[in-house]
């Protein structure tokens, strides 16, 4: 009998390679999940981020005894590191009215710390206004165009009255601070008004908010992302446990909410980080004071669903969330074992995720901020007893 394939004149040999790729394809396009992994096999998360932890360089001033809340910005061959700070005591607290901000400016070529600034400080005069007393909290740092950077933070004195957010400007050019500072405006259904704890509060009490209102603890905590042209930023009131979506307008002055996120209210959900999936749907995860993280959707920004856990963070603990997208993959930062374990998982869709680093230090590794600048994801930290704040080189996206 002669077979179709002697009708073809192939020999044996061409035959056989043909069967024995069908046979190597067929069964790895079974094995999808193979396919889409991110991680190598033997890929050590703790080792990798043992080696990022060994080349960090402080940032912290030699008089300065606690620092913490850091955010950053580039330009060029800098980088701009600014924290609350203070040349008394370790930790930090918005009650205590010596608590400053300063701005620390790197040399990316050289690793090395060329400048700290101090920013601000309470009752510290400009040629416009003069700030209150109080301690000047939670800086956030933005490149507002080629030539200026942005610093916005709170001063606050809780329980004395409303806190209120500022901004300042540096002159990239010059290399300094501008003496002047502008109160930050928040806009909300009612109106636009000067960026305080209140206003926040009553534009979540039409949807049900309904937790004591408090006098602190209003701020831009999420850094900044850029989503269709729009600059957008999680923001929330740490006393008060509310959170909110807002858009930060062109001129960078004003504050719009889009939505709030705040159930369930009988937990004490504060501090989230928000990105948005492939499909365009929201994605918050939010820090719980005294058990793990939760996560909330929004299909547009507004309406946001309950809070629940996922199994993706199944011990998570009270400390700041990190959510960003480098290179097209997405990084979800979270704490565990109180603050000295900070773990990063990757994932292409924000569904399967898997272990990229696992820092563990007895210094603490607490509030990193992620970001990325000419290819290069840089991060900086909060370490020891919230003593100094760390900079350096998460991973080069072209490896």
């Amino acid at each position: 009998m002669k077979y179709p394939l002697n009708n073809l004149k192939l020999n044996r040999l061409p035959v056989l390679i043909i069967f024995l790729s069908l046979a190597f394809f067929l069964p790895y396009k079974a094995w999808p999940q193979a396919k889409r992994a991110l991680i190598p096999k033997k890929w050590d998360a703790k080792a990798k981020a043992d080696r990022i932890m060994d080349k960090l360089i402080n940032t912290t001033a030699w008089q300065v005894r606690g620092a913490h809340d850091a955010d950053m910005t580039f330009d060029e061959d800098r980088a701009y590191i600014v924290a609350e700070v203070n040349d008394i005591k370790s930790g930090e607290s918005s009650h205590w009215p010596f608590i400053y901000v300063a701005m620390s400016i790197v040399n990316l070529k050289t690793m090395k710390l060329e400048r700290i600034i101090s920013i601000a400080r309470g009752e510290q005069p400009f040629e416009n206004d003069t700030l209150p007393r109080g301690a000047c909290f939670v800086p956030r740092i933005i490149k507002k165009d080629d030539k200026t950077l942005r610093c916005f933070f709170a001063s606050e004195e809780p329980e004395k009255r409303q806190s209120q957010t500022w901004y300042m400007d540096f002159d990239i050019k010059t290399q300094k601070f501008t003496n002047h500072i502008y109160k930050a405006k928040l806009k909300t259904a009612q109106g636009t008004f000067d960026m305080q704890p209140i206003h926040f509060y009553d534009d979540a009490a039409r949807f049900g908010f309904a937790k004591p209102r408090k006098t602190h603890g209003l701020y831009i905590f999420d850094s900044f992302k850029e989503f269709d042209g729009k600059t957008y930023v999680a923001i929330n009131n740490y006393a008060g446990r509310q959170n909110g979506l807002a858009i930060l307008n062109k001129e960078m002055d004003t504050f719009e909410v889009v939505g709030h996120f705040n159930e369930p209210q009988d937990i004490m959900l504060c501090e989230p980080a928000v990105n948005r999936l492939p499909d365009g749907t929201w994605l918050a995860i939010i820090r719980q004071d005294k058990g793990n993280y939760v996560f909330s959707t929004s299909k547009d920004g507004k309406t946001w669903t309950k809070g629940e856990y996922r199994d993706w963070v199944p011990n998570g603990s009270s400390s700041k969330p990190t959510f960003d997208k480098f290179n097209g993959i997405y990084y979800l930062g979270w704490q565990e074992r109180g603050r000295s374990v900070f773990n990063i998982d990757v994932s292409k869709d924000g569904i399967t995720w898997e272990r990229k680093y696992r820092f563990e230090s007895r210094e603490s590794f607490q509030y990193p901020t992620f970001k990325e600048h000419n290819g290069i994801v840089w991060l900086c930290v909060t370490q020891g007893r919230k003593e100094r704040v760390m900079f350096g080189k998460l991973e080069d996206l072209a490896k």
